[in-house]
């Protein structure tokens, strides 16, 4: 499966180390304005080689679009859009050609396809996410033109480091998309000690929706929070999702954890927008998990392709922590979600109009 979303559908293909990547948008609604310039701000803010702190790897993450846009606007045919690689080091991982990197890809696609593209780690390279980015951008601008939604996040831990404060106008003013500006110089350092060490680090982000009206959502099979939970966990190196308070809520009372709604509005939002896998109206809030970064050029012990037992060194440019750069992506997944669930509530219940009583979120 490389196709997203059932009737706002993005089908991403190629690898990292490939001469492009790109996608192809179906089901994109006629008339939204959209020209390549726009998708640059997302696809630099994920990008690597922007500072010390990222892999050094240098993409243009030029787009280009192919098809589905006339005269500025979309024509609501599918919409091809590529981006060529240009900053590929191939012969960094020669030596692994044959080597099942511990923690990696290697192993699991060695077993589903018979072959791999060791290059880069291929299709499971978080190269990839690129084209979700760029996808999103176009699910960004019609969720805020016709609900007034907007989609944002942040990172809300590194290793062992939390915020001291939050503060989302400082968010786009560091290279770590940190709500505490206070922090960032401490950040800095603890980065350059773990680069120094050749190790890598975990990182929690969190991904919030506002403005999303309630409704969106199924009872069921595709329930908001169940396809939220499951396109965070497609992004690369995602091990938890959490939905609101999440894990936290083991330890909540049901007096506490129950989201009181009053004339005037809800007075908590412990469930993060989704009640019975439908919108509340609600902030929606995302929390995920990324694994620490898996190639390091600490040396292992591990195996090859023959089964015999090898040291194994990762060479190449690789992020000390990919969480760094994750935030767009996370914000990405949200947006293509609730564009999906939009279209598909229109489809259904479209001729349902508004409901009383709106309680405010």
């Amino acid at each position: 499966m490389n196709t997203f979303g059932h009737l706002f559908r993005v089908t991403t293909f190629g690898e990292s180390h490939g001469p492009a990547i790109g996608c192809v948008i179906d089901g994109c609604p006629p008339g939204i304005a959209i020209c390549a310039e726009e998708f640059a701000r997302d696809l630099d803010r994920r990008a690597t080689g922007k500072t010390r702190h990222t892999s050094a790897r240098r993409e243009a993450d030029e787009v280009e679009i192919l098809s589905g846009v006339y005269e500025g606007l979309t024509t609501g045919t599918p919409i091809a859009l590529l981006v060529r690689n240009t900053d590929q080091r191939s012969k960094d991982y020669g030596t692994i050609a044959r080597q099942f990197r511990p923690g990696h890809a290697d192993y699991a696609y060695w077993h589903k396809y018979g072959l791999r593209d060791p290059r880069g780690g291929g299709r499971s390279s978080a190269r990839e996410t690129t084209m979700r980015v760029a996808a999103a951008v176009i699910a960004k601008k019609w969720l805020a033109q016709r609900h007034g939604v907007t989609v944002r996040g942040c990172m809300t831990q590194i290793g062992d480091v939390v915020p001291r404060g939050h503060d989302w106008s400082v968010v786009e003013d560091n290279p770590f998309f940190w709500p505490c500006a206070a922090q960032v110089p401490e950040l800095e350092s603890y980065m350059d000690a773990l680069r120094k060490s050749g190790d890598s680090v975990g990182a929690k982000l969190v991904a919030v929706a506002d403005g999303v009206p309630p409704g969106w959502g199924e009872p069921v099979y595709g329930k908001l929070d169940g396809e939220l939970a499951a396109a965070m966990m497609s992004i690369n190196a995602v091990k938890g999702v959490e939905i609101g308070d999440g894990f936290a809520s083991v330890a909540q009372k049901g007096t506490q954890h129950r989201d009181v709604m009053t004339p005037g509005g809800f007075l908590s939002n412990h469930a993060g927008g989704v009640l019975g896998g439908i919108s509340t109206g609600q902030q929606v809030l995302v929390s995920v998990a990324f694994k620490p970064t898996s190639s390091l050029r600490l040396a292992v012990e591990g195996v090859d392709v023959d089964g015999n037992v090898v040291d194994i060194v990762t060479t190449g440019r690789h992020d000390p922590c990919v969480g760094i750069r994750a935030t767009p992506i996370c914000e990405a997944m949200l947006a293509l979600v609730l564009m999906d669930q939009a279209l598909r509530h229109r489809a259904q219940c479209g001729d349902v109009g508004a409901v009383s009583p709106r309680i405010p979120g």
